[in-house]
């Protein structure tokens, strides 16, 4: 049997919630549902305003777009991320900027300001596998060079920073309710803000710009809606989200009990300035010990453990490497964290059924592995 790297769990009141969308007969956009899911999403994240969309993608491409970032700008990004980082970056027409991360696999503070040009137009923070950015030292470069700060917090939903949760912190935050994550509703998304005009703006375009009256338009838009059916979903994972994070970091801190002081892994840590909820467990193979993080992982599918690698950085993407594009991010320079964590980093299962006998099966297995 396969142990799932993460998998849904429905066991609120996803069914009822989704029922009544059908008695109702509203199951497309802009429904009850999906408006008491924005209420109630701002109110957990600590912002005024929350706008749902199709999926956090393409609430990272409303907040560049609602922010007025387009051609002829830069926006620092971390090398360690997911591609939408930058492509969706590229597609609102401005260029990635690429910076190296920190121990933590966050952007790294220290090295942003000798990123910042006079095209700089933001900074755009991922808070990686449910670990928080130190928010706090970048905030501070942002007021000083007045850039705007996005953060995708896709893959971290609950995480602090000295208490404030991360996606309050910025000038926009952005959120995924894909399958995996703390709160899913299979696809969908979330933007969040402090700020009327960007929320404003940000419900303009994720709906072809419709204005009132009706069918007249004065900017260009896109169809990012998300339906009443997968906001009721989102609803129910909502109201079960604290038990969420407590099981995640519950999970993590089993994990790092198991694998701690294990001088053939380097194992997902804490940082000091925030809460993580540890959305995926990272896991970081040594390479001095016989066996590659790649075979490692094709060993562990075998003993039906799912696992799956890092993300590779931007600096080491074909589209970046091969293709040349004005807007296509340079990836000249050393990113020596970046590099190191897409060669042989791995995350294991992490997923809210797990039990603890299939933590110490999977940790036993992948240290049985790590040495031929």
């Amino acid at each position: 049997m396969l142990i799932p790297t993460s998998e849904p769990v429905l066991k609120g009141n996803e069914k009822k919630y989704v029922l009544e969308c059908f008695k109702s007969n509203w199951i497309s956009a802009n429904g009850p549902f999906t408006k008491k899911l924005e209420k109630k999403f701002a109110k957990f994240i600590g912002t005024k305003y929350a706008v749902c969309c199709s999926n956090g993608t393409s609430a990272i491409h409303l907040a560049l777009i609602a922010l007025g970032i387009g051609k002829g700008d830069e926006v620092i990004i971390p090398d360690f991320t997911i591609i939408c980082s930058a492509s969706m970056t590229i597609l609102a027409g401005a260029k990635p900027v690429l910076v190296d991360v920190d121990k933590y696999w966050c952007i790294d503070p220290d090295k942003i300001e000798e990123k910042i040009t006079p095209r700089t137009k933001a900074i755009m923070v991922v808070h990686m596998y449910g670990n928080p950015a130190n928010m706090k030292k970048i905030m501070k470069i942002a007021r000083k060079h007045k850039l705007f700060v996005i953060e995708d917090a896709c893959a971290a939903h609950g995480a602090e920073v000295d208490g404030q949760k991360i996606g309050s912190i910025g000038d926009i935050g952005c959120f995924s309710f894909y399958a995996s994550k703390n709160i899913t509703s299979g696809e969908g998304g979330m933007v969040v803000t402090n700020k009327k005009e960007i929320a404003d703006k940000v419900n303009l375009l994720k709906s072809h710009g419709f204005e009132r009256p009706r069918f007249i338009h004065r900017i260009i838009g896109f169809n990012y809606r998300m339906t009443d059916i997968q906001s009721a979903i989102a609803l129910a994972q909502l109201e079960n989200i604290r038990h969420k994070i407590s099981k995640r970091r519950e999970i993590a801190s089993y994990y790092i009990r198991l694998l701690k002081n294990r001088s053939e892994v380097e194992i997902h840590q804490e940082p000091p300035w925030g809460k993580s909820v540890f959305w995926m467990f990272g896991v970081i193979i040594k390479d001095s010990f016989g066996r590659t993080r790649d075979e490692i992982i094709e060993l562990l599918w075998k003993k039906g453990i799912g696992t799956e690698r890092f993300f590779l950085p931007m600096s080491e993407q074909p589209i970046f490497r091969n293709e040349r594009d004005p807007r296509y991010p340079d990836i000249k320079g050393s990113f020596p964290v970046s590099d190191a964590l897409g060669k042989q980093g791995l995350y294991i299962p992490s997923g809210l059924n797990l039990t603890k006998k299939e933590q110490k099966y999977i940790a036993d297995t992948l240290m049985s592995l790590i040495k031929k």
